[in-house]
């Protein structure tokens, strides 16, 4: 990264504290009036198309501005602690030092990194793709502490703890956030053991952000989730709320639960209670004993495009699809080139949704994990389509994982009852080539100069 581009982070990243610290003075008076002070404090040539969009909703006062609201009332010290940590750590600072990284060693490095605390859960959830993983691996807290520091070595200020249920590893992931004050860590959860004292502790270090998993109302959650689980979410969120402390909803939508995870009741309820974000993940078939029933239609996954949109531009909550969004993003994020996923004996895979891996965080450093060969093979194969309505390259594209798992030598992770790539692409050739064409006229309508690429309309 040249010195240009290093001073340019620097003044942007002293424009928005400055903004910030303003804003926090009195957030409705001061809100109208913030994007004139970052416009004096930069160039007008400057991040243009970010400074508009967020001068717009303010402006016009609508969900994004109602969003930005409702941030300012959670709490002061929390709330400051998450735009030091995700804003100018994560995004500025840390994305300075991963192209560095990344430019120096010709390798992805990610803005987070996934892990798992531990394998071992409370629940027992239909079609968890976690549990293949069995319920007796952990991560040392040692271990956890030693990813961090490799992280923000390379400019990671993001972690992300999956499992397993992390939060039975409580303690250990509040001395985490201790240690690394400087970093921002959110955990996916089943929210059964949010509590009174849990709370206390995210106020104390804030810098730990629960996403509740939620599989729709109370009769599809607890369906997949057992009996009384949505009710204990509820006094989660409501723990949460009352104390002012952020935190999001994770969904994995299926076949049979996209109708109320996509409804605007659903949306509405999940504000209501005070979730700042809901992250959609589309059901991935892994695990020999996965259901691939659980797919969506193009139909179905149509819907969820359009309805997940639409409510982006209504409702006061950040809304992403993780499958149906791959436009914003270049297509695939795994493979360290946002993220890469650590399970809890160490294995370094490239997705979370992908077990299949070439080294361990026992016998190698971040870096070399990074260097490994199928991680090579992401970096120097990604985006698998040029289509990023089909970016993954198990879903959408399976005969690119094959290929890359058997060129890279890569052994799968599922320790209980490994699979094959070739099992695990064979429930994907179906869903992948009725999706296809959909996704084709899709693409096609929201990006006409990349039709001539396009089979989807036969134009």
């Amino acid at each position: 990264m040249n010195v240009g581009t290093k001073i340019k982070n620097a003044a942007i990243s002293t424009a928005i504290n400055t903004a910030l610290n303003y804003l926090e003075k009195d957030p409705e008076k001061n809100a109208p009036k913030i994007m004139d002070l970052v416009d004096k404090l930069c160039p007008e040539d400057w991040y243009v198309g970010q400074r508009n969009a967020i001068r717009q909703a303010i402006e016009e006062k609508n969900n994004w501005y109602d969003l930005i609201l409702r941030i300012y009332a959670l709490d002061p010290e929390v709330r400051k602690a998450f735009f030091a940590n995700f804003i100018t750590n994560a995004s500025l600072k840390g994305s300075a030092l991963q192209e560095e990284t990344a430019e120096k060693n010709n390798c992805n490095v990610p803005w987070a990194i996934l892990l798992d605390p531990t394998s071992a859960c409370n629940l027992q959830c239909t079609g968890c793709w976690a549990a293949e993983y069995g319920h007796k691996l952990n991560l040392s807290l040692e271990t956890i502490d030693s990813i961090v520091q490799q992280g923000k070595a390379m400019g990671t200020y993001m972690y992300i703890y999956t499992g397993g249920e992390p939060l039975v590893r409580k303690k250990d992931l509040i001395k985490i956030c201790e240690m690394h004050p400087d970093c921002e860590f959110l955990s996916f959860t089943n929210g059964t053991l949010i509590d009174e004292e849990f709370c206390q502790e995210m106020l104390r270090v804030k810098n730990f952000v629960p996403a509740i998993s939620l599989e729709g109302f109370e009769d599809a959650n607890d369906s997949r989730r057992g009996q009384g689980v949505y009710q204990k979410v509820m006094h989660a969120m409501e723990l949460l709320k009352s104390h002012k402390l952020p935190f999001g909803i994770s969904v994995c939508y299926t076949s049979r639960n996209f109708e109320d995870v996509s409804s605007e009741a659903f949306y509405d309820k999940i504000i209501d209670m005070g979730a700042l974000f809901v992250w959609f993940f589309h059901y991935m078939p892994v695990g020999n004993a996965a259901s691939p029933e659980l797919m969506l239609s193009p139909e179905q996954r149509t819907e969820m495009y359009k309805r997940i949109r639409e409510f982006r531009g209504t409702k006061a909550i950040f809304g992403m699809d993780f499958q149906n969004d791959g436009e914003y993003v270049g297509g695939c994020i795994a493979g360290g080139r946002r993220y890469l996923h650590i399970n809890a004996k160490g294995d370094v895979e490239p997705c979370v949704f992908i077990h299949y891996s070439n080294a361990n965080i026992h016998d190698c450093t971040l870096l070399e994990a990074l260097k490994s060969p199928i991680f090579q093979a992401y970096h120097d194969n990604q985006p698998f389509n040029e289509n990023h309505l089909r970016p993954c390259p198990m879903l959408e594209n399976p005969q690119r994982l094959r290929q890359l798992v058997k060129d890279t030598n890569a052994v799968n992770t599922d320790y209980q009852d490994p699979e094959s790539v070739d099992h695990l692409c064979d429930k994907c050739e179906t869903y992948a080539a009725n999706w296809q064409p959909v996704a084709d006229e899709l693409w096609c309508s929201s990006h006409p100069d990349s039709c001539s690429s396009c089979s989807g309309c036969g134009k």
